[in-house]
């Protein structure tokens, strides 16, 4: 399906981006991973073996993105798509909205939504000289729908109300990147998976599981099969849009 495609993934040690790099490269294609986990990333590169490469940087930053797009044609001689997948959080992520102190806020937000916006603005102009490109973003449920926080209750986790914001500014950054670049042969799109099965607690699980039609929590190769669609020429006319996997969570 993507033979000799390059796909360039942030955020690749994650739980997420690696199971994508895992089913681009089982699909044919090469994977240039990126992350700042310079041991997890090194060590999930070599099992991915010579068809992915790994960059260590913070990718938030708009000099490591160019280098990030440096190495990659250097290795690869291009780059077909990318996949934004990073998630760096502050020291205090999670705390309790009444909690909440200005210095995290704006470092969560920052690095999260405004990374995301530099990556695509970096990428953007990559694919623009290229005069062809695929870009996809990872939000969530949580940027489409308000929290259901009847499943936190009687346990310790929370939903950060900067998750939403993050979240839900991805989802609007998609669709004015697809509509800014109209004409240009680039196709800008996003996922927005349900929660992903991370060692939660049971309560919460059992709760969650109450709101969707056939499985719960979803592990993240659940994800795979709707990017591949959408890294494929079988989605070569949707732009702009946001595809929920969420196993029904949203009805």
């Amino acid at each position: 399906m993507l033979k000799n495609f390059v796909v360039a993934i942030s955020g690749g040690a994650g739980k997420i981006g690696y199971s994508l790099a895992k089913s681009v490269i089982k699909n044919n294609g090469k994977v240039i991973l990126g992350d700042a986990n310079i041991s997890q990333g090194k060590k999930l590169a070599k099992k991915l073996g010579k068809n992915c490469l790994f960059f260590h940087g913070d990718l938030t930053s708009k000099k490591n993105i160019d280098n990030f797009i440096y190495n990659g044609k250097k290795k690869f001689k291009k780059i077909d798509a990318a996949i934004h997948c990073a998630y760096p959080r502050s020291k205090k992520w999670g705390t309790k909205f009444e909690n909440l102190k200005a210095e995290h806020l704006n470092e969560d937000i920052t690095k999260q939504l405004g990374g995301a916006i530099i990556f695509s603005q970096v990428f953007m102009k990559y694919f623009s000289k290229r005069k062809k490109g695929n870009l996809i973003h990872i939000s969530s449920i949580q940027g489409l729908a308000a929290p259901k926080f009847e499943h936190y209750k009687n346990t310790k986790m929370s939903s950060p109300i900067e998750y939403s914001a993050v979240k839900s500014g991805v989802i609007s950054i998609t669709s004015y990147l697809a509509k800014y670049y109209k004409n240009k042969n680039i196709r800008v799109n996003c996922v927005s998976p349900g929660g992903i099965r991370d060692n939660q607690d049971s309560i919460f699980k059992k709760s969650y599981r109450k709101s969707c039609t056939s499985k719960g929590l979803l592990d993240s190769d659940d994800l795979n099969g709707t990017v591949l669609f959408l890294l494929s020429d079988n989605s070569k006319f949707i732009n702009g849009q946001n595809l929920v996997v969420d196993d029904g969570w949203s009805l």
